[in-house]
């Protein structure tokens, strides 16, 4: 397995939380097609069809196991950041803990995050870097959750 940089293993939160998200907007357009029926037209001649399947029951199958997909991705996700959140406290540094959570788990700016920890920017800036440098000498092994 690759090793991560801290940065990049911190920030897979962020990307699995926009996949869901991406993932829930497209288990919405699915809902859509499997409700609409279609119109039906009367006016032109009647010919004889072969059975295609049913649409609507592949649709509905599709979409039930999709979000279930979409479920076992938030519990994966869930996870992760139970994972995260462990490591971070054990820095047993509260400022350290302080800036990687609200970045990484809150998913906030340095720039948010020294306003709400009432920091200058660049300190915050550099609080972080050394959080990073200390979270990588902590844990050594840092690599993809998923």
């Amino acid at each position: 397995m690759k090793t991560l940089s801290a940065r990049e293993y911190l920030g897979q939160l962020q990307e699995l939380d926009t996949n869901i998200n991406q993932d829930l907007e497209r288990r919405d357009d699915m809902k859509i097609n499997a409700c609409s029926t279609g119109a039906i037209d009367y006016s032109a001649e009647r010919v004889q069809t072969s059975p295609s399947g049913d649409s609507l029951c592949k649709a509905v199958t599709n979409y039930v196991a999709f979000n279930d997909e979409i479920n076992a991705e938030i519990d994966r996700f869930s996870d992760a950041k139970e994972q995260i959140i462990k490591q971070i406290r054990g820095l047993h540094n509260a400022r350290y803990s302080q800036v990687l959570f609200k970045v990484y788990v809150q998913f906030k700016s340095l720039k948010v995050a020294s306003g709400e920890m009432g920091m200058s920017y660049q300190y915050v800036r550099n609080l972080h870097k050394k959080a990073l440098t200390r979270f990588e000498e902590t844990y050594d092994d840092l690599h993809y959750l998923t």
